[in-house]
């Protein structure tokens, strides 16, 4: 396991993936955004950020993203952000250690985000509340304000209003097919479904499932189809947020590895333990 060790002036956070145990689409709304109901299952996995005090006011991010431009990527915004917000003058070198694939539906870039404000927050004092830094978080992603608050979550709106969900601990494999979805793509698509009706949590608890996106990214991803045909023969299977990765989930740990032992050729994968509590706030001793 790794020592998430802090310092006086470096702070090393967890990042952590989540999955959408179901995602329905009640609605769209005339910002663009899509009104939805969700449930957020937190990881034990996922990419570290580490973070350094810096004595002028300059924000370094590394290595370099192969994908994504330094100027794009969430955790450099994330820090920008931050600062701007509360006027102050610092700075910071953050270094981040990638695991979680990009464009995958597994909130990697949220999660780095979220990691980069609650991590800050506490290395330059400024003593933000959770809101306070999920209302920043919120205007990065959608996703960021579930990994601030950091639980596993029952999320309505536009995933912004979350409430704390305890799920009965899980084994999950996840797999990442050979392809990258686009959000955007999918969110925008006429062939989306868009109409589905609210359930209750109670509902969710005794079994209601399924993924709006799921037949609309099968349709357009055939890797993604594949995949799901695939995991769906040892356990059942479902795409995680518009994809591209898709997941099933194990009574155990040894099971799930075993599963991903087999996965077909190029098929990238983990096997990771579902949590009421984000490793980041446990790291940073946040309750």
């Amino acid at each position: 396991m790794t020592d998430f060790s802090t310092s006086a002036d470096t702070l090393v956070v967890p990042c952590p993936a989540k999955i959408n145990l179901f995602l329905h689409i009640l609605g769209r709304l005339p910002n663009g955004y899509h009104q939805l109901q969700t449930v957020f299952q937190l990881l034990d996995y996922g990419d570290t950020l580490t973070v350094r005090q810096r004595q002028d006011s300059q924000l370094t991010l590394s290595p370099d993203l192969a994908d994504v431009d330094n100027k794009d990527n969430l955790v450099l915004r994330a820090a920008i952000a931050l600062r701007r917000f509360a006027g102050y003058q610092g700075g910071a070198d953050l270094y981040l250690e990638k695991r979680l694939p990009i464009g995958g539906g597994i909130g990697g870039g949220s999660s780095d985000a979220a990691s980069t404000l609650l991590a800050l927050n506490q290395l330059w004092q400024l003593n933000l509340s959770l809101d306070t830094l999920a209302s920043i978080g919120q205007q990065l992603g959608a996703d960021v304000p579930v990994f601030v608050h950091g639980a596993t979550a029952w999320a309505e709106g536009t995933g912004e209003k979350l409430t704390p969900l305890s799920i009965p601990s899980k084994w999950y494999l996840v797999l990442r097919p050979n392809c990258f979805v686009s959000t955007g793509e999918i969110f925008s698509h006429q062939q989306l479904t868009r109409q589905d009706a609210p359930i209750k949590i109670a509902a969710f608890l005794e079994g209601g499932t399924g993924n709006s996106c799921q037949p609309l990214v099968r349709k357009l991803y055939p890797e993604v189809d594949k995949a799901l045909i695939w995991l769906d023969k040892f356990s059942p299977a479902m795409l995680t947020g518009t994809g591209s990765c898709v997941f099933a989930s194990f009574d155990n740990e040894d099971a799930a590895r075993a599963v991903l032992a087999q996965r077909p050729e190029g098929t990238e994968g983990f096997v990771a333990r579902g949590v009421d509590l984000s490793p980041a706030h446990t790291a940073l001793g946040i309750a």
